[in-house]
């Protein structure tokens, strides 16, 4: 297992076709410290399974992951990770490399806050997903450990009659140890293009000193004090025709949610929003603990598993 001093620029790129009933992939390409699998015989359908990983089961400060993924036309891809994605502690130091891009965090770094921003562990994939194509982004969720800087940034550029399952979620940290929102910052941003035509933008920006809170007049509220007491929140964005039932599936679940004044927070909350230009919806999940969230994608997602088989299916939130 290679072993690294510093911070790492790892690159990678998964390219699916179909070839006869079947799906494979064509060029499955990575570097350190990025990893990526796909188990043989997973299905005798054009689908396939791929695992996203990381050598040392985390990504350390300064890392950066930049992957291309491209899902041909009538294949079904269910890109999935080894447990939870780790983000190690930040550390500030002079042979840390630039970030991979601006667009990161909306802007170009300058010369005076270069330090700050190397340290920060980046991630930038793109994902191309051709016409009768179905992306099932399903991955565990990001943990990001105490003093730790996170930014990731997903685009999917859909051609017309593509469908995609995009999760995206985090934890508040590791729990066992006492840590809970105790990171320094989690970026996390997911534009959707269909046919050329940005239909979706959802960003998630968490900090734990927002430069501008001496500026309220009031004592700074922690993230704790802001995201608590729930510890896991997830995001899930579905578009294209292959998932047209399943957004009906929640639309119907939703509709039936009756809510009354509680004297305190429930375990999980979840909302549901629809988006009739795109015949897509936005779907958000917040609990007390992560496994609550997990078994409610598991269950509410059941339906994907008729479009990929129950063997694949089973695969994800394990």
């Amino acid at each position: 297992m290679p072993h690294a001093t510093g911070p790492a620029r790892g690159k990678g790129r998964a390219v699916l076709r179909k070839s006869g009933n079947e799906a494979s992939f064509s060029e499955l390409s990575y570097s350190y410290p990025l990893k990526l699998l796909s188990p043989q015989g997973a299905s005798d359908a054009p689908v396939a399974i791929a695992y996203m990983m990381s050598y040392g089961g985390g990504l350390v400060s300064g890392d950066q992951v930049e992957l291309d993924v491209d899902v041909g036309a009538g294949t079904s891809l269910l890109l999935l990770t080894q447990g939870s994605t780790k983000v190690f502690k930040s550390r500030q130091s002079a042979y840390l490399t630039p970030p991979l891009s601006p667009t990161l965090d909306g802007k170009a770094p300058s010369p005076e806050d270069k330090e700050t921003r190397t340290a920060a562990t980046t991630q930038k994939i793109n994902f191309t997903i051709s016409p009768d194509a179905l992306l099932l982004l399903l991955p565990d969720p990001v943990t990001c450990f105490r003093d730790s800087s996170y930014s990731q940034l997903q685009t999917f550029h859909l051609e017309p009659g593509a469908s995609a399952a995009i999760l995206d979620w985090f934890t508040s940290g590791r729990m066992s140890r006492g840590e809970q929102w105790d990171f320094e910052r989690y970026r996390s941003a997911n534009e959707v293009f269909l046919d050329g035509k940005r239909i979706m933008r959802d960003v998630m920006l968490l900090e734990s000193a927002p430069p501008d809170a001496s500026l309220l007049f009031l004592p700074p509220r922690t993230l704790k004090d802001r995201l608590g007491p729930y510890a896991c929140y997830a995001t899930l964005l579905l578009v294209g025709p292959k998932v047209q039932d399943l957004i009906a599936s929640l639309e119907k679940a939703y509709q039936s949610i009756h809510v009354f004044q509680q004297s305190e927070p429930l375990p999980l909350v979840w909302s549901m929003s629809a988006l009739e230009e795109s015949s897509g919806a936005v779907v958000r999940v917040a609990a007390l603990e992560t496994d609550m969230v997990r078994t409610w994608l598991r269950q509410s997602l059941q339906g994907l598993s008729d479009l990929v088989g129950d063997f694949v299916y089973e695969k994800a939130f394990v």
